[in-house]
């Protein structure tokens, strides 16, 4: 197949999902075209397309703390802007459409809409791949109905909806898309089971001083991500194990100020460090505000080999059961003992670290959830 992969900007969760998704189509041996803003080198293999931009705005899905006044959020956009970006993603499609078999959106946004403008003009199919992060600022009472008439059309005239979670079809996608669930295909976020790995941990414990046995939190320091959270939690364990936040965010000098000895914070970390650090953890904490949609590092704990404990809701039960970690009630005391009676339970940390690779390995291998989208989409072209 001939694949086109559209994305609104690099993106960071949702954009990882895409660029593994074009590494694993291209080992299978289909041709990908890559397309997003300031896509630099992209990836080895694809045909990558860089979409240019008539302003230096980036149009985003949710606002990152780090871009400053050179972002808009399209949910927030009026009809007369959501438009002026429309002819930049357009042309870059209609450069590659006659070399397209079938065409990927993701976003529930602009970029939605210009595949399924493109796409119907050259009479080629496209799938989206709905994203609660496009869909969440409906339920708030944003975006301009101009804009949501377009996207609205995008959704029902697309042969096939991807979605990460039952969470995101049901709770997200279908109050406000009342399609038969026929429509979906639920692909999960994969993980690297590579660099995620029990006992793949270098020299992390020398490199930060780290004890045998401590917390890993990761994530940005921001109010949604709920690292106070995870603060307030390490009250009641922090006589067992420090806690490691690593991640960056305003949050960061009052969060010190609250955690005291009980842990520190590394701020960002490489890659390389992220996994050894998760890998070597004896625990994953989260406690977001937010319900999360998936929730990647749940993934990536699993892979590693790390019981989790974290808030239940949203798409985390869909990765973590009971035999790898446990979902409390959204509430910082009750995960904090969660934690306490784990730390104090050495054996069933080591019982459910085993079951936590074993269920990545069975669920989040990529390349497997990458044959299963080719084949998804192969039936599209029959």
């Amino acid at each position: 197949m001939k694949i086109a992969i559209l994305l609104l900007n690099q993106g960071r969760g949702s954009g990882e999902v895409a660029r593994e998704h074009v590494r694993h189509l291209l080992k299978l041996g289909h041709k990908v075209f890559f397309l997003h803003p300031g896509i630099g080198k992209g990836i080895d293999g694809a045909v990558n397309i860089d979409i240019k931009l008539h302003t230096d705005v980036m149009p985003v899905h949710e606002y990152l703390p780090s871009a400053g006044d050179k972002q808009k959020q399209v949910a927030r956009m009026t009809a007369e802007e959501m438009a002026s970006y429309l002819p930049d993603y357009e042309t870059a499609l209609e450069q590659i459409a006659d070399q397209v078999d079938i065409f990927i959106g993701h976003h529930a946004n602009l970029s939605a809409v210009a595949v399924h403008h493109v796409a119907t003009h050259h009479k080629k199919p496209f799938v989206l791949f709905v994203h609660g992060t496009g869909i969440e600022p409906r339920h708030e009472g944003l975006w301009d109905n101009e804009n949501w008439t377009m996207i609205q059309q995008a959704i029902e005239d697309a042969k096939g909806i991807m979605v990460t979670t039952e969470y995101v079809r049901d709770e997200l996608v279908k109050p406000v898309f009342p399609l038969k669930d026929e429509k979906f295909l639920i692909l999960p976020c994969g993980v690297n089971l590579v660099d995620f790995k029990p006992g793949k941990v270098g020299e992390i414990h020398k490199k930060h001083n780290l004890p045998e046995n401590f917390v890993i939190c990761p994530g940005a320091l921001t109010h949604s991500k709920g690292p106070q959270n995870v603060v307030a939690a390490s009250e009641y364990y922090g006589d067992l194990a420090e806690t490691v936040f690593i991640g960056a965010g305003e949050l960061q000098e009052e969060l010190e100020a609250k955690l005291g000895d009980r842990g520190r914070f590394l701020g960002f970390v490489s890659s390389e460090d992220k996994a050894e650090l998760i890998n070597a953890a004896s625990l994953l904490v989260a406690a977001p505000e937010k319900k999360e949609h998936f929730g990647i590092i749940y993934a990536e704990a699993l892979a590693g080999g790390t019981p989790c404990v974290a808030y239940e809701g949203g798409g985390v039960g869909s990765i973590v059961t009971p035999t790898e970690g446990i979902l409390t009630e959204r509430n910082p005391e009750a995960l904090g003992r969660k934690i306490n009676f784990l730390l104090q339970n050495w054996g069933q940390r080591k019982q459910m670290g085993v079951s936590c690779r074993a269920r990545a390995e069975k669920l989040y291998d990529y390349h497997m959830l990458v044959k299963e989208l080719e084949t998804w989409l192969e039936g599209f072209l029959k």
